[in-house]
């Protein structure tokens, strides 16, 4: 079975886009030969991007479909039949069918018998298929941005499409998509190549090919190469360093085709500016790795990615450019950092209320004096539950984070947003607490980010979000489907987070309350943070979703406590007599959904002078001395314990449903028997909704 290849070249596509885009591209491929029975079973296939390229090779494709036999049933026996005769029904029938009417069969129904016709359809080439279809798999990848380039014609791509080589085996696939028809050409190296295209001799020899002209397609190969050149060229410095950053990694990996590492150097005397700003200039703008010591303190020097051959005459060149670049940058950075603190941040504050934050919300100003007031509000709930905190930092804070937007530091580079506000607030004086929680407002920008750092911070970040949140709710502008403009789903996340994993006495209920939403309002915002927890508890701490459902059934309010619920669940869900009682809570549940829809509505206290079989009075006393255990252990926040406890219950509940009938036919002892289950259930899901679990069977 011949080897399929499939290469889309391309005008550059930005790097952000492109790791996405090959694995779609690989998962469309694979899901049409899969559906068109081209391949068998999971075959071997893989695939490749530059920011010139996008292809995928797949190893063993038939070269032909296989021929399916199929039956098709037509009208009923007595209608095309008359006597014995066949009627135009039949005929007409058979012709469609391309058989003979002595060729139709009578097949017996639910219905009566029909007459049936199996036909033979022949399996189409994989040529013809791919040809096809794949043009359709092509135009469905997603990208952030699309655009025309051909002037009234219908595709819509990331960039304009170049050229498209397609192979099965030495064969041509002519498919045709934006204009450009298949062929075997493909071009190398923009730069370092000769221009020219050269065809492809064979879908296996596609990389070495590629690799010939100065082009490695195979992106973890172009990754470990730039790793393993950044290790060496760093080896120049003594007790030196490159500066992890895996982000960036990826980056100049999307970048590059042939990439190579050269050295850099800056005068020491730029590292009196702050280490966050000289980072941020060379790694958002230029590109470059930060170099330090072996303390970890920045060193003068830098290393960027280039995406040519580097040798003794282009070396000096490059490195003197690159070099120039980053003098520039620096020397704009620290112009900026004496000026703007020509103008205290406190002096600032005015000044926000000629920057709009939102047309239907207002200046950052009187974003600034929400944010306080709900500062304040959730400081006032964490104090009263033990919490120590500088009320007057928080109140500062609140009032100044937002002030080094006025900044021109900020205005060049917009990264540094919060982190220039707490850089000047210390450089500037101000207390401690104040510096850091302006700094570290913006956190937790992303998964891998942390929290921060003191509580202040926390809820100062936290009322910024959810000022922002229900703002927009009110207005009627929440996240829907894929779209969510303002990015209210990663504020929404970063408060999860700020809640679960820090040491913040505040709920959810809390967080929301302190914008005084309206009822409607409110209702929206729960449904809007339930989806982040979920998300949180599947994405962020890696729970099973019944898991999830289970510990959510329970509360969601206490956020540190429902993570430390499903870690529980999750400890002892393997369990035999765990997943016993699981089941068992889902047999009392259905039983209690069952009775509520006849009617039988059970009372809510258990009258236990009508316990009258061993099996229930068991129950009702293992039962009840278990959930003031759980009780007991859920204020120590003692989960396993209590989740054992619970566990232990598994004897008794096998012995009710093995010899107690609960639905008895006489109301007053069918009502109590409901009502103890109810109990049960009630006394024993403040954990988890264990009936969510998923158990065999």
């Amino acid at each position: 079975m011949p080897d399929f290849l499939l290469e889309i070249g391309l005008e550059e596509v930005p790097a952000r886009m492109l790791a996405s885009a090959q694995a779609e591209l690989l998962k469309r491929t694979l899901g049409l030969l899969a559906r068109e029975q081209l391949v068998v079973g999971d075959p071997i296939a893989h695939s490749y991007s530059t920011p010139r390229r996008l292809a995928v090779l797949v190893r063993g494709v038939l070269t032909q479909q296989p021929d399916i036999t199929e039956e098709t049933t037509g009208p009923a026996v007595k209608i095309a039949f008359k006597d014995g005769v066949p009627t135009p029904a039949a005929e007409a029938f058979a012709r469609k069918s391309g058989v003979a009417v002595s060729g139709l069969k009578t097949i017996s129904t639910s219905k009566g018998d029909y007459l049936a016709a199996a036909t033979l359809k022949r399996g189409r080439t994989a040529a013809e298929v791919l040809a096809l279809e794949l043009p359709k798999e092509i135009a469905a990848i997603y990208w952030a941005k699309n655009m025309y380039w051909r002037a009234g014609k219908p595709e819509r791509f990331v960039r304009p499409v170049l050229w498209l080589a397609c192979l099965l085996g030495d064969e041509i696939v002519p498919l045709t998509f934006a204009g450009k028809t298949a062929g075997r050409a493909t071009y190398g190296h923009r730069v370092l190549s000769t221009g020219e295209p050269f065809e492809i001799v064979t879908p296996h020899s596609y990389l070495a090919q590629l690799e010939g002209e100065y082009v490695l397609a195979d992106v973890e190969v172009r990754r470990q190469k730039i790793r393993k050149a950044l290790d060496h060229v760093t080896r120049a410095i003594p007790n030196a360093r490159w500066r992890e950053d895996h982000a960036l990694v990826d980056a100049v990996t999307h970048l590059t085709e042939w990439p190579d590492v050269l050295l850099g150097n800056f005068e020491a005397s730029y590292l009196e500016l702050p280490e966050e700003v000289l980072v941020t200039v060379m790694r958002d703008h230029q590109k470059y790795f930060a170099v330090e010591d072996s303390n970890g303190k920045l060193a003068p020097h830098f290393l960027t990615v280039t995406n040519i051959a580097l040798d003794e005459i282009s070396t000096p060149i490059i490195k003197q450019g690159n070099e120039r670049v980053l003098r520039a940058r620096f020397n704009d950075a620290r112009f900026f950092w004496e000026f703007d603190q020509r103008t205290p941040l406190t002096n600032r504050v005015k000044l926000l209320g000629n920057v709009t934050f939102q047309k239907d919300l207002g200046s950052y100003a009187q974003k600034s004096e929400r944010v306080a007031v709900i500062a304040q509000r959730l400081a006032t709930f964490a104090i009263e539950r033990g919490c120590a905190l500088d009320e007057k930092a928080i109140s500062e804070a609140a009032l100044l984070a937002k002030t080094d937007l006025t900044t021109d530091l900020v205005k060049e580079f917009t990264e540094l947003q919060g982190i220039i506000g707490g850089l000047y607030a210390r450089s500037q004086g101000l207390p401690a607490t104040v510096a850091d929680a302006i700094y570290d407002q913006y956190l937790p920008a992303s998964a891998k980010d942390t929290i921060p750092r003191s509580p202040e911070g926390a809820i100062l970040g936290t009322a910024d979000r959810i000022d922002t949140i229900a703002g927009m709710f009110r207005l009627g502008m929440e996240p829907t489907g894929s779209k969510d403009p303002f990015a209210l789903r990663r504020a929404a996340n970063s408060i999860v987070r700020i809640l679960a994993e820090s040491s913040l006495p505040i709920l959810l209920s809390d967080v929301i309350d302190s914008t005084t939403p309206a009822q409607d309002t409110e209702v929206r915002l729960l449904a809007f943070f339930a989806e982040r927890i979920d998300f949180y508890l599947r994405e962020g701490c890696d729970q099973a979703y019944d898991v999830v459902k289970a510990a959510m059934a329970a509360g969601t309010d206490d956020l540190r406590d429902l993570v430390a619920r499903a870690e529980a669940v999750t400890a002892v869900r393997g369990s035999e007599d765990f997943l016993a009682v699981s089941a068992a809570f889902k047999r009392m549940k259905n039983i209690l959904t069952q009775a509520h829809a006849k009617g039988d509505v059970p009372p809510s206290i258990v009258d236990h002078d009508l316990l009258l079989d061993p099996a229930e009075k068991l129950l009702a006393v293992t039962a009840s001395a278990a959930a003031s255990a759980i009780q007991e252990l859920q204020r120590e926040r003692n989960y396993g314990e209590a989740l054992r406890v619970i566990a232990a219950l598994r004897p008794s509940i096998d012995d009710f449903f093995d010899k107690v009938m609960v639905m008895s036919p006489e109301d007053d002892i069918r009502a109590n028997r409901l009502a103890l289950l109810n109990r049960t259930l009630e006394d024993l899901s403040r954990i988890a909704d264990f009936s969510e679990i998923v158990t065999a069977g």
